[in-house]
């Protein structure tokens, strides 16, 4: 996890880097917030254009169990960054990378956990009609 999530930022820099690049090669003279705004605006209908058809096929197909982890693991790995950063900015804790690891790896620990005895509970619950 410790890898991806550096792999992760190691992309992010690398395309931050080449945008910059490619706003000074062509003298575009764009600001910082007007290249967040163009290329986090692309970024978003890309994975709109991803993510919509995928959700749409896991809600057809029953799977709405797995749209929610996709939706919360999303969220926790943004709020375990922003936590992370609170704690930098505030001086209410050391900012640790490996926080955020322990924090992702504590979620989808439990929710393992929780998938495990929902699927025992329906499991069961099936058994139980089909007689």
């Amino acid at each position: 996890m410790n890898n991806f999530l550096y792999g992760i930022i190691d992309i992010i820099t690398y395309f931050h880097t080449y945008f910059l690049s490619l706003n000074d090669s062509f003298e575009a003279n764009f600001t910082d917030k007007q290249l967040h705004f163009i290329v986090i605006g692309v970024i978003g209908m890309i994975m709109i254009f991803i993510v919509h058809p995928l959700f749409t096929l896991l809600a057809k197909s029953g799977h709405v169990l797995a749209i929610s982890w996709i939706y919360v693991f999303t969220l926790i790995i943004l709020l375990t960054f922003a936590i992370e950063i609170g704690q930098k900015v505030t001086h209410t804790g050391v900012m640790d990378f490996n926080d955020i690891v322990f924090g992702v790896w504590g979620f989808m620990l439990m929710f393992l956990i929780f998938a495990t005895v929902r699927g025992i509970i329906k499991g069961i619950i099936k058994l139980i009609r089909n007689r």
